[in-house]
């Protein structure tokens, strides 16, 4: 005998899965991935690939012989937190150092909490921030390439400071912000098409602002929250260069270095772990530009975003509950 199930409207469907958002996002990436290849060769390769193999391997143990759960590697988010995390770190961190990377990401951010969709904080930068304050030396040694098709790719690429640690060590030097940009040789330019050192993801600005369009014509992610993260940045900070421009820097330079893009566009978007309205979305990327700001301005750490990440992520729950959708047929 048929049952009829009876269900509340509405009654909606959609050709969308986990599996078909999370191939977008991997499509998405991939200018990021290509372009930090050719910058760092194969050791960004050998990163990438540890990272990723890693992620998979450890959600399919723990999926299947810890919650005993159906495997869910097939939906492809922990090839994203792979890719991500690896994005996330210098060309140079050891294979074994990625690999606790990835345990934290997979085990502890995310299958802690029940797996995808029930993590609190990016798993991905649970990663990252774990083994930038365990492992400094590592997380703090950066490779800065000659330039997109130099000599600098690969084995050829020699040590130096980004432009944010740069600019954090010369001002307490008592150097100005122009002498300390012209004393680098940085440009505008240089920081939206080249490397100019820092994680492996941050080597060309232009691959993350094409994942970033391309998300936005497939529709996987919502632009306000990502924007008012980069309009926050560029307002509070504008504000502090016309007050001192000798002591802060200008909002173009905050906008593209560190890894501002990268964690704007990938992970404060993240489903999971930002808020489900418009008015929580905004508050949420305000908080993130905000905080980025403070720490890079005011704090010990020369880059705040995925610390500002972060801690917007434990704000979430709170700003699901203050602000809300309007439900169908509700004025």
């Amino acid at each position: 005998m048929n049952r009829l199930i009876v269900s509340p409207s509405p009654h909606l469907h959609a050709e969308v899965s986990v599996r078909s958002l999370m191939l977008d996002v991997v499509i998405a990436l991939l200018p990021a991935v290509v372009v930090s290849v050719i910058f760092y060769g194969l050791r960004e390769l050998s990163v990438l690939a540890v990272s990723v193999i890693s992620c998979v391997l450890l959600e399919y143990l723990i999926t299947k012989y810890l919650l005993k759960k159906q495997n869910t590697t097939g939906d492809l988010s922990a090839v994203v937190t792979g890719i991500l995390l690896a994005l996330n770190l210098p060309a140079t961190t050891p294979w074994w150092i990625v690999f606790i990377g990835s345990v934290v990401a997979i085990g502890v951010a995310k299958m802690t909490f029940g797996g995808i969709g029930q993590n609190v904080f990016n798993p991905a930068l649970t990663g990252r921030v774990f083994l930038l304050i365990s492992f400094p030396k590592y997380l703090t040694r950066w490779e800065i390439p000659t330039g997109l098709f130099g000599k600098g790719m690969g084995t050829d690429a020699v040590s130096g400071a980004t432009p944010l640690t740069a600019i954090k060590e010369g001002l307490m030097q008592g150097s100005s912000v122009h002498d300390i940009m012209t004393a680098h040789g940085y440009s505008y330019g240089q920081m939206l098409f080249s490397n100019i050192g820092g994680s492996a993801g941050e080597a060309c600005a232009i691959a993350i602002i094409i994942g970033f369009v391309y998300l936005l014509l497939r529709k996987v992610i919502k632009p306000y929250i990502t924007l008012s993260i980069l309009g926050t940045v560029a307002i509070v900070s504008c504000l502090f260069w016309l007050g001192d421009p000798s002591r802060f820097t200008d909002p173009l330079f905050n906008l593209l270095t560190g890894g501002l893009l990268l964690g704007s566009t990938f992970m404060a978007t993240d489903y999971a772990t930002s808020p489900m309205s418009i008015k929580g979305g905004l508050i949420f990327g305000i908080g993130i530009g905000f905080i980025t700001l403070m720490i890079r301005y005011f704090g010990s750490y020369p880059e705040g975003v995925s610390f500002a990440i972060l801690i917007m992520n434990s704000l979430v729950p709170l700003l699901n509950r203050w602000f809300k959708q309007k439900k169908y047929g509700r004025a």
